[in-house]
């Protein structure tokens, strides 16, 4: 971290004892750089020893406050934040005086501190997805210098129970922060930066794959009937949580093993002697150069020229995160691997000693082996590079293109086995303990929120949980009903029919809650990929949505045409609608995806005009009309606008 601390003390031997004794540690949140939320009381907190008086003081008018750490070794502030603006220092002074331990005084200082607007980005992979893998990356990542937008990345952790500390630091806001930060945070981050002209401070809180009961505390949960019996089995299960948990162990050794057989593939040596080695640009994930939904051994290689004066120095190679395991060789030398799951996200940093190193061309070659999702090496370009351990400023990048050979291509490989039910990050509750509640109660303006896919299984049980899971945040974050703005799913080919429409719905009834915005992304999706790649709209549409309900821009138009009611006008239906801006729009010709039903139930496409603010939808093969239904399906891509330019959600006028 980079918070400074000083000792105010009379001499030397005071300096060590209060070392021991005295100090005061701060949560992860509270370092250098850091952005408080302008305009409130921001919530200060830490922990100390019982009876210590802390004193916090910022330097701008009235930016004082003071408390006595308590009997649980907790203290917390609320100390007065003024209109944005900034550098400020933040001075945390603690005070402790007995007549046994003596005065012992500490004093922890945050640097170039900024008041603006904070907002929490929270949910699953979507959130999650990088900049460098969102629409013309290279073009924005070397764009993203803005000093004043900051961001602080909650470091992934589960917990049976609730966490009071996490990892991590504010950065600010640079070409090489920004390519591994949420695509979708910082492009909402940014567009509220130009907006409203102030710093803006983001904090990431997200992992891939996880459904919403993961990121609900256990009274949350508590609160939503339906999931009450889940809940009596996860109490059972507790009972048993060691068992389980050694019985998986086992049991992934040894289908690690298996694997790891499996993947094999051609000896180092013949590999290295191949041909047919094929370019890709590293970093990167395979998926994304050409070696889609492929799982298997591939091998990379990259030359590199040694400078003269590094002979007989030992180097360091740093290769980033690679997804799933790896082995690594320089030259004839193994230096390094990875052969166990599950450290996907871990960057590899191998030695080579300094017998290994001679001036001229040597090969790096490392064999990644990956078994599902994701693969290859992918991290940041500044992440792959080698350098003397004693001169990491003189490092040759090797950063670009490398050879790469596919070797073995995994088929018919058995399903790991399942992490017990209340392990993992999956489990409800554990991610709202490990991530969630140690933010809590940081003072935050509100959250984006993009979340959903995980759930679509049982999108009535998710109309539940969506909005429990709002109130639960917002009670116990204790600062007022904050705005929750969150993005609606966007097209997909699910398995199942209708499941990935249900799931739109029941996000589409949130808004029933105060202070919510949903960001349709019907129109931006792509039905043969989960992950659609152009955040920058994303982010754009919260950010619209901020200015309309966080900030008080209601001439901001937020907001597609919402469905208001219907009209049966013979042989026709006519729908109504808000949020029109003035009219509605049919993208690219006609109207489509509107269907008509009577009251058979049986839906047949319809066609649909646009009169006014209203539509007009009608079939010759449903005389008698009783209900309408738009783009309500799995991975229907409409073209219903308003005058806007957003697009309608999908939805139907019958519960059927």
């Amino acid at each position: 971290m980079n918070r400074r601390v000083f000792w105010l003390a009379a001499g030397f031997a005071a300096l060590l004892f209060q070392g021991l004794h005295a100090q005061i540690r701060l949560p992860a949140l509270f370092t250098d750089h850091i952005v408080l939320q302008q305009k409130s009381q921001a919530n200060i907190w830490g922990w100390g020893k019982q009876g210590t008086k802390v004193t916090v003081k910022g330097d701008w008018p009235g930016a004082k406050a003071s408390t006595v750490v308590d009997s649980t070794g907790k203290w917390m502030v609320k100390l007065p934040t003024l209109k944005a603006g900034g550098p400020y220092e933040v001075n945390i002074k603690a005070e402790y005086k007995s007549k046994k331990e003596g005065k012992q005084d500490t004093l922890i200082t945050l640097r170039d501190v900024y008041l603006g607007e904070v907002w929490l980005c929270s949910g699953q992979s979507n959130m999650a997805w990088p900049v460098r893998r969102a629409d013309r990356a290279e073009e924005e990542i070397a764009a993203a210098d803005y000093p004043l937008i900051r961001f602080f990345t909650v470091k992934r952790a589960y917990s049976p129970t609730p966490l009071e500390d996490t990892e991590g630091e504010w950065v600010l806001c640079t070409p090489e922060t920004v390519a591994d930060f949420s695509a979708v945070g910082y492009f909402f981050g940014r567009e509220l930066h130009q907006r409203l002209n102030v710093p803006i401070g983001l904090i990431h809180s997200s992992w891939g794959g996880t459904p919403i009961e993961a990121w609900m505390s256990e009274y949350g949960l508590k609160r939503v009937d339906a999931y009450q019996s889940e809940l009596a089995k996860i109490q059972q299960l507790r009972l048993h949580a060691d068992s389980m948990r050694q019985v998986h162990q086992q049991a992934m050794a040894g289908w690690t093993q298996q694997v790891l057989a499996r993947m094999q593939g051609m000896p180092r040596g013949e590999v290295l002697h191949a041909g047919d080695w094929q370019q890709m640009k590293l970093p990167t994930l395979w998926e994304d150069a050409g070696l889609k939904g492929v799982d298997g051994t591939v091998w990379f290689k990259k030359e590199v020229d040694i400078p003269a004066d590094w002979a007989g120095k030992r180097l360091i190679l740093e290769l980033g995160p690679v997804d799933d395991m790896d082995v690594c060789w320089f030259d004839e030398l193994q230096i390094g691997a990875h052969q166990t799951t599950g450290v996907y996200d871990k960057p590899r940093k191998y030695e080579v000693p300094a017998t290994a190193v001679q001036p001229g061309r040597h090969t790096i070659l490392v064999k990644v082996m990956d078994t599902g999702g994701g693969g290859g090496i992918y991290g940041r370009p500044d992440q792959l590079k080698l350098y003397p351990a004693d001169a990491p400023q003189a490092a040759i990048s090797l950063a670009g293109n490398w050879g790469y050979k596919l070797d073995v291509k995994l088929d018919g490989l058995p399903p790991a086995p399942q992490l017990p039910p209340i392990e993992g990050p999956r489990a409800p509750m554990n991610l709202y303990n490990g991530m969630i509640a140690p933010l809590m109660p940081y003072t935050i303006n509100g959250v984006i929120w993009y979340q959903g896919e995980s759930n679509t299984s049982n999108p009535d049980l998710y109309r539940e949980l969506f909005p429990a899971m709002i109130r639960d945040w917002r009670l116990r974050w204790n600062i007022g009903d904050f705005s929750f703005l969150y993005v609606q799913i966007a097209p997909f080919r699910y398995g199942s029919p209708l499941v990935g429409a249900r799931l739109r719905e029941a996000q589409l009834a949130a808004l029933e809650l105060r202070g919510t915005g949903m960001a349709v992304t019907m129109d931006i999706g792509d039905p043969d990929d989960i992950h659609p790649t152009n955040k920058q709209e994303v982010g754009r549409r919260l950010a619209l949505l901020a200015m309309d309900k966080a900030y008080g821009y209601p001439d901001v138009p937020s907001s597609g045409p919402m469905y208001h009611f219907m009209k049966i006008e013979g042989d026709k239906i006519r729908l109504y609608f808000e949020h029109t801006f003035g009219g509605l729009e049919a993208r690219g010709g006609e109207l489509t995806h509107f269907e008509i039903a009577g009251k058979d139930k049986r839906f047949y496409p319809a066609k649909a005009v646009i009169q006014g603010e209203t539509i007009l939808v009608s079939s010759e093969q449903v005389p008698q009309p009783v209900a309408v239904r738009y783009a309500f399906t799995n991975d229907a891509v409409p073209n219903l606008y308003n005058a806007a330019g957003l697009p309608a959600s999908s939805f139907r006028t019958d519960k059927w």
